[in-house]
């Protein structure tokens, strides 16, 4: 206990904090419990695996978490990922992809990659979220009617084929569970806030099935035997490397959306408390959850934002109102394990249905398509790959989409102007050529924008253009340059090559830190020259004009630069002193 209170999250920490996360532990341990089981039952493994999870978890997730307050468990948006998994491997195989997904969470924490993770566009969350939840929903729909036979499938079509096909075994005893179930749901927050609604909506549904109409539902006893009355057993599943090679892809999936999810619970809470979490510390606390769980049979977690939500609103003060959860569910499952085969699935049916109403952030969804924008392509594509695809190959396609997309967006931030300085030769000016006024030995360019691979085309086409018209010296002011790629410096070598060739002389101003150091490392600091880098435009201006050959000064039609009057005189000067000597 002595270490536990080390910890900066127990700073401060006393008996009167004890009473609070003691008291918050419970109710949010009370809340936990009908989810465990709900969501795995969804996810097509038995309701005691979901409470092993929510057990283990939890007080993992607290000791070496990176929040205060939050709560880790089984979650809605695993359970297509799980359901696809066991339906396609079977259950041990979700062991294993559970435990690979759990150690490429401490992975991402040991890399300090947590900060990376809030990168992924919100369109592609917001895409998959979504299909996540009309899988969810849709997947009640067979409970809620109590049809029999229905057979889960892996692909959204073929699971709303079987509920077409059973729908002559409609039980109106579980629709009138189901209908009670969402009564409860609506109205007791209602009227009665305090009261912890989703254990109410789990125990009146059973007692009225119980007493008024007993053996008539499916119940979780019927559907999955009697919950065991102990503890978990520890026991390391079989790893081959074809077993790897099978599961590494939906482990990934398991890992970035547990990873997301974790962080976005985690931001949650800082706004509900005003502290602030440890991203790289979260990650690798769920990812020792995540390793440690399939050892005793439960299924991938991650931090809930509504049990985190809850845990806060109840007065935690410290990650121990977390242990205090996974300790008061135990108890539960140790006392009161053989009741809950009396619970009816169509009361489970509402629980999971409102969930995925919840998560499904359909203001959110309709705002970034009423955007019209690439964004928008990406969040539909997304969607209805994790509707009719599944989440794996949604997250992989709609990641694609939006780096395309945003490669598309930066490279056509990058800009190439023609520039001379003004009539005062105080500074430099854009698209001088509209007024008649341009140099043929020295050409000017600003460039502005990141140099990457995006915008080698642009780059390429504009300045190969300049150099076949044959300018003696060739400035490029690269003050605006954000950054220079592997690309992007081979581009401008092959330009400062070609250019050389001809006997040009390159000049670049302005240049910043981090493209000055490309520069210096792959070599081409020294092919261009450290006399032709400059600080300053104005100086690499009169180094320019210096090197000019006058002699194609006469009978030039423009005006440039402010000297081009005195460069014509120098030669007419030049040509009368020549004809004197004769």
């Amino acid at each position: 206990m002595t270490s536990l209170l080390l910890d900066e999250r127990f700073r401060g920490y006393n008996s009167a904090a004890l009473k609070k996360d003691l008291l918050a532990g419970i109710t949010v341990g009370i809340v936990a419990i009908p989810l465990a089981m709900a969501f795995s039952i969804a996810s097509g493994v038995n309701p005691e695996y979901g409470i092993y999870t929510t057990i283990i978890s939890g007080f993992l997730v607290a000791l070496l978490g990176g929040s205060r307050f939050q709560i880790a468990g089984p979650t809605g948006a695993f359970i297509p990922v799980l359901l696809a998994v066991v339906l396609q491997y079977g259950y041990e195989k979700l062991l294993i992809a559970g435990l690979l997904a759990g150690l490429l969470l401490m992975i991402m924490g040991l890399l300090k990659l947590g900060n990376l993770i809030k990168y992924i566009p919100r369109s592609v969350t917001i895409g998959f979220t979504s299909g996540i939840a009309v899988i969810i929903f849709t997947g009640q729909i067979a409970s809620f009617l109590g049809l029999e036979g229905v057979e889960k499938k892996e692909a959204f079509h073929e699971n709303m084929n079987e509920i077409f096909r059973q729908l002559n075994t409609v039980n109106m005893y579980s629709i009138l569970i189901a209908i009670l179930g969402f009564i409860l749901l609506i109205f007791i927050p209602k009227l009665f806030p305090r009261v912890p609604v989703l254990l109410v909506a789990l125990i009146i549904p059973t007692i009225v099935a119980v007493f008024f109409f007993p053996n008539k539902v499916a119940t979780i006893g019927s559907a999955f035997g009697e919950i065991p009355q102990k503890l978990p057993s520890f026991s390391f599943p079989e790893l081959s490397l074809e077993t790897i090679k099978e599961v590494w892809r939906p482990a990934l999936v398991i890992a970035i959306l547990g990873g997301i999810e974790s962080l976005l619970s985690a931001v949650v809470a800082d706004g509900m408390t005003g502290k602030r979490h440890n991203s790289n510390r979260e990650l690798f606390g769920q990812g020792v959850a995540n390793f440690v769980t399939p050892l005793f049979g439960g299924i991938p977690a991650t931090g809930a934002i509504a049990r985190t939500a809850t845990n806060i609103k109840s007065g935690a003060v410290s990650p121990l109102s977390s242990i205090f959860h996974s300790v008061f569910v135990l108890g539960t499952l140790l006392i009161f394990a053989p009741y809950a085969s009396y619970i009816p699935l169509a009361s489970m049916a509402p629980i999971l249905m409102l969930v995925a109403w919840n998560m499904s952030q359909h203001r959110a969804f309709v705002h970034i398509l009423k955007l019209r924008s690439a964004d928008s392509i990406v969040l539909i594509v997304t969607f209805l790959l994790t509707v009719f695809v599944n989440l794996t190959v949604a997250v992989e396609i709609g990641l694609l989409l939006a780096m395309i997309s945003f490669i598309k967006r930066m490279s056509g931030m990058l800009e190439i102007d023609k520039v001379l300085p003004d009539s005062h030769g105080k500074q430099v000016s854009p698209d001088p050529i509209i007024t008649g006024h341009d140099c043929p030995q020295l050409s000017i360019y600003t460039i502005e924008g990141p140099l990457f691979f995006g915008a080698a085309d642009t780059f390429e086409r504009v300045l190969t253009r300049s150099i076949r018209k044959r300018p003696k010296v060739l400035l490029l002011r690269m003050r605006y340059v954000s950054l220079i790629d592997a690309t992007g410096e081979g581009n401008l070598s092959s330009l400062v090559n070609d250019f050389q060739k001809m006997n040009g002389i390159i000049l670049i101003s302005g240049i910043r830190e981090q493209p000055l150091e490309m520069l210096k490392i792959s070599g081409l600091y020294e092919k261009i020259g450290a006399e032709h880098i400059f600080e300053h435009t104005g100086e690499a201006i009169n180094y320019g004009l210096s090197l000019l050959n006058y002699d194609h000064c006469k009978g030039c039609r423009f005006a440039a630069f402010r000297e081009c009057d005195s460069f014509k005189q120098r030669e007419v000067s030049e040509h009368a002193q020549m004809a004197r000597v004769r």
